[in-house]
């Protein structure tokens, strides 16, 4: 008995300093959220090839809705999510003249001609319509986005994936369910576009493997992060531009996990969350490889979660782009 009890005293010992030292990794190696741009990053080009200088997210809002597209590598996926966008925003522009938009397109240091094939819509559009934000490094999804929402002139503010797996006309259900938030903490909320009514019917189809994975990632969701939230990782999601100008101001993860840290750090600023079903089709091609990025994902939440109780991390009231 003795023995036993030494063995569950060691095995609480060995647990509590793995903890001890991955607390102690996570904030050592945890890095500082940066807004510094490139030079090139500045500019985007008109339609005549001209250069013109970004606007800031500080800046007053100047269009009803940006969409932000993050694209890495999609040349060949991007136009028919783009022309199924801009035919439904020109459809709706044309029923309601005083509506207004912008599409933003960051191309994420891509090594094929994602940023010549989204320069062909701001030639057919304007660049006062489409505008290709195009990054001389690889940053990540979530570093994508931000560097899109920063550059952006909306009153609200979508984000939006290029493989087109989300029905764009869906905008209208997310922009209902921002629009019925109530009350908006100075004027903060966010929808979020869900894809868990079609939990059971992927489950189905999927390996245990990958079902097993999926639920984990989804445990340590709730268990460190965000609760309340059944679907984080839908890329559709609607800010209020005060809801954008906040959480993305602290936002430090820069690849798949993104998603999580903006809703933690809304649900930090208790900024109202809505959550709305949309119709969501699985698009060949995607950059996600089952195994290794949830591995990573699951790091990430854990260093999120971690980064934040040791302070390495702090919630930022606002900072301003360079």
């Amino acid at each position: 008995m003795d023995f036993l009890c030494e063995i569950v005293q060691a095995l609480f010992a060995l647990a509590a300093l793995g903890f001890i030292v991955v607390l102690v990794i996570a904030h050592v190696t945890a890095g500082m959220v940066s807004l510094t741009r490139h030079e090139k990053e500045k500019y985007f080009l008109t339609a005549s090839g001209e250069k013109e200088l970004f606007p800031s997210l500080h800046d007053p809002y100047s269009r009803q809705l940006s969409v932000v597209i993050p694209a890495y590598n999609e040349e060949l996926r991007m136009p028919v999510m783009l022309d199924e966008a801009m035919e439904y925003l020109e459809n709706r522009q044309k029923q309601n003249s005083s509506f207004t938009y912008e599409v933003i397109v960051v191309d994420d240091g891509s090594k094929d001609k994602t940023t010549e094939v989204a320069l062909r819509y701001t030639r057919e559009y304007g660049a006062d319509k489409v505008r290709v934000l195009t990054l001389v490094k690889n940053k990540g999804k979530g570093g994508a986005v931000r560097m899109g929402t920063l550059s952006s002139r909306g009153k609200v503010i979508l984000m939006a994936d290029a493989d087109g797996a989300t029905k764009f006309s869906d905008l209208a259900k997310v922009e209902a369910a921002l629009q019925n938030v109530n009350p908006k903490p100075d004027n903060m909320a966010i929808a979020c576009g869900s894809r868990a009514h079609l939990e059971k019917d992927s489950v189905a189809e999927r390996s245990m493997f990958r079902t097993f994975l999926m639920y984990g990632f989804h445990f340590l969701v709730w268990f460190l992060c965000v609760r309340g939230i059944k679907d984080t990782q839908c890329g559709f999601k609607l800010f209020t531009r005060e809801a954008a100008i906040k959480t993305f101001s602290s936002l430090h993860v820069e690849r798949w996990a993104f998603d999580v840290e903006l809703l933690f750090i809304a649900q930090c600023f208790k900024i109202p969350i809505a959550e709305v079903a949309v119709n969501w089709t699985e698009i060949e091609g995607s950059k996600l490889v089952p195994f290794w990025s949830w591995l990573q994902m699951g790091r990430d939440l854990i260093f999120i979660r971690m980064r934040y109780f040791t302070g390495a991390w702090k919630l930022e009231s606002s900072q301003k782009s360079d």
